[in-house]
């Protein structure tokens, strides 16, 4: 294994995903998170602060068509399904490139999708070429590798917790499938910033709501790790793997960053020394 950087219980790895995964002990980790490449790098244009700028972001993310996309997205679902434990779960994030594909993969590997949820954001970009619906969301989806196994979900912690930034939720009611979160705030890209970084309030709610403190989460394209701040924040093992050093290297900085403050962090989230924070009880 190409191991790249390690402290405590958070670990990041250089290597293509597919052949690390066939490294990893079989029915080993009780979470994935992946934000896979979407295939939309193929010419054209978005918004970025008022201007028009390229949505080409690298190699990684080009199609190869539609059969060898979803070969792609096939191989590395499956091959996270057999480091998943019985009881473990996969959360898939995506757009419309490549959300539909991942989601016929989850089913060609006899996943058991649990939820597809709605990620609204309400400060997306507008649409230059007002042509289309101003793109302002995007899918997330939630299975269980094995159908009838008993997977963890803290209900009550997503029905009852403190989510004051989302316009949507409403106070001690049921959390529902459409979420209301902002993209990364500027504190969140201080030392720079992965094209499909993902915000930390978005992957608190994922990891929190469906694994617990001392479990072990995984993301196969960890990218900066927000996966992985949020994880170990929260008391958890991580294992982060990229291809691309940079990165990780971006990924390493925001992990220092986080550790030099890590009791800040924690007092400012209410995380207590419990063996459990509050709100686990599955």
């Amino acid at each position: 294994m190409s191991l790249y950087f390690k402290k405590n219980h958070f670990e990041l790895y250089l290597e293509d995903s597919l052949l690390f995964l066939e490294k990893i002990p079989e029915n080993s980790i009780d979470l994935v998170f992946a934000d896979p490449p979407y295939n939309l790098s193929n010419g054209g244009f978005t918004c970025h602060a008022g201007k028009m700028v390229s949505v080409n972001k690298g190699n990684w993310d080009k199609s190869n068509g539609l059969e060898k996309d979803l070969e792609f997205h096939s191989a590395w679902i499956k091959a996270c399904r057999r480091v998943l434990k019985p009881s473990g779960t996969i959360w898939i994030s995506g757009t419309y490139h490549s959300i539909y594909r991942c989601g016929y993969a989850l089913e060609l590997n006899n996943f058991h999708i649990l939820n597809d949820i709605c990620w609204f954001k309400p400060n997306a970009s507008p649409n230059l070429s007002c042509r289309f619906f101003a793109a302002s969301h995007e899918t997330l989806l939630w299975a269980r590798k094995d159908k009838k196994a008993s997977h963890c979900f803290n209900y009550s912690y997503m029905r009852n917790g403190n989510w004051p930034n989302d316009i949507i939720k409403k106070e001690n009611k049921q959390m529902r499938s459409v979420w209301a979160i902002n993209t990364p705030k500027p504190i969140e890209k201080l030392f720079g910033k992965h094209p499909t970084q993902k915000p930390i309030d978005l992957l608190k709610r994922i990891v929190l709501s469906s694994s617990n403190k001392g479990q072990t989460v995984l993301d196969p394209f960890t990218g900066s790790s927000t996966t992985g701040l949020v994880a170990y924040l929260y008391g958890k093992k991580f294992i982060g793997i990229d291809k691309e050093k940079q990165y990780l290297d971006l990924s390493i900085k925001r992990f220092k960053e986080l550790e030099s403050n890590i009791q800040k962090k924690r007092d400012k989230y209410g995380i207590t020394s419990h063996s459990k924070p509050v709100g686990e009880t599955c």
